[in-house]
């Protein structure tokens, strides 16, 4: 049911959201490709309530996970429709709602050999393209490891084990992303951030605030506080430091995606700027953050996706080398995001052959992307007879329902 606070009718539902998300009308209208007037419309009630695609697309936008929140009727979520589940997300779930109470009688893993196995699963996440099944089935057990470890072991070690497992939830952030897990995901940035303030170590607490940003920016929550949280962050880190420097790049780059999610191209162009330079002052890039100029540039291109700005985006993606990012999950993200930019210039046919390129770097990370499989379902009737077969080609490879 919709919240208590929510108006009663349709178009005044979507104000409402809008306007919790801190969005103006303008961009509101232009994120669902449609224009102000048309935004102004439905929220004034001269136009009716659109079709389910459309609310789908107006959800997303809003963050808001429950379409009954929009229409007042029956609970109906995003998920349903738009969000597809791992075949192990069950098992990772369970692992992640359990509460060791009794700590099995074995020793511990020692710090050492925790942060080992966890450098080896971020190889395995940034190096398969399967990336999801792969880190699935060691998961668990690292959950398991990490929080027996953090129980038996002291001092030093401890901190550092606990650090490790700050890490372990940011796999499973990743791991659960775009699947209907919405709780668990915000479980995850919290309990990452948690461990690492009790490391007290402000690196882990630089890289949690970057994943927080990403769960609070996906939910279209938070604008100002993750904004605060990632100035917070970066004051504790040292300049003189390389991988410091690299993590308060990483958090200059968290603002400048969450002013560019509301809007203020302005600010998000700033921040752009101090993440670029950072990044131009580095040798290589993070090991598991994949921090580094490649990921600043690529990032450009999502920050005028989300600025709706689809030309400037394409140019963007032009000057890039994705080759150059060392991680094929990224390399398949920010393929698709050019293949948004494409989208927003309505040009389906450089759309659905930059997501089959997508598609061949990374089966994973665009069959559970919300955009690919939002703009997939649409081309497999609007797109014309040039592109029609290849979009159904592309839908029953990452299992579309509307494919089947």
């Amino acid at each position: 049911m919709p919240e208590d606070n929510t108006p009663k009718s349709f178009g005044g539902r979507v104000r409402f959201f809008r306007d919790k998300a801190g969005m103006s009308r303008t961009l509101f209208g232009e994120l669902c490709g449609r224009s102000e007037d048309w935004a102004k419309g439905i929220e004034n009630g001269k136009i009716g309530m659109p079709g389910l695609s459309m609310l789908i697309r107006m959800a997303e936008i809003l963050g808001v996970e429950d379409l009954a929140q929009f229409t007042g009727e029956q609970r109906l979520t995003r998920a349903t429709y738009s969000k597809r589940s791992h075949d192990q997300a069950p098992a990772v779930a369970r692992a992640l709602s359990a509460y060791p109470l009794v700590v099995p009688d074995r020793e511990p893993v020692s710090a050492d050999a925790l942060a080992a196995n966890v450098a080896q699963a971020w190889m395995v996440w940034h190096g398969s393209p399967t990336q999801r099944t792969a880190v699935a089935t060691v998961l668990p057990r690292l959950l398991e490891d990490a929080r027996i470890s953090v129980r038996l072991l002291e001092g030093l070690h401890r901190r550092r084990a606990l650090t490790s497992l700050a890490q372990i939830y940011h796999l499973a952030q990743l791991y659960l992303s775009f699947q209907p897990y919405p709780e668990l995901i915000l479980m995850t940035g919290d309990r990452a951030m948690q461990a690492a303030q009790d490391a007290d170590d402000p690196k882990a607490m630089a890289a949690a605030t970057w994943y927080l940003n990403h769960v609070w920016r996906d939910a279209g929550e938070q604008a100002e506080a993750r904004i605060d949280l990632a100035h917070q962050a970066g004051r504790l880190l040292r300049p003189d430091d390389e991988e410091d420097r690299s993590l308060w790049g990483l958090l200059q780059l968290a603002m400048a995606l969450s002013y560019a999610k509301t809007g203020r191209r302005g600010d998000a162009e700033h921040h752009w700027d101090e993440a670029s330079r950072a990044a131009r002052a580095l040798e290589g890039h993070h090991p598991w953050l994949m921090f580094g100029t490649g990921m600043v540039d690529a990032y450009a291109v999502t920050m005028s996706a989300d600025l709706t700005n689809g030309h400037e985006a394409t140019r963007q993606g032009d000057r890039i080398d994705l080759a150059a990012i060392p991680s094929k999950t990224r390399r398949a993200f920010h393929t698709v995001e050019i293949a948004r930019g494409f989208h927003l210039r309505r040009e389906p046919v450089a759309t659905i052959h930059l997501l089959q390129k997508a598609y061949d770097i990374s089966p994973d990370t665009i069959a559970y992307n919300l955009f690919t499989r939002g703009v997939v379902s649409e081309l497999m009737t609007t797109g014309g007879a040039t592109i029609r077969d290849e979009a159904r080609d592309l839908a029953r490879k990452i299992s579309l329902p509307s494919a089947a």
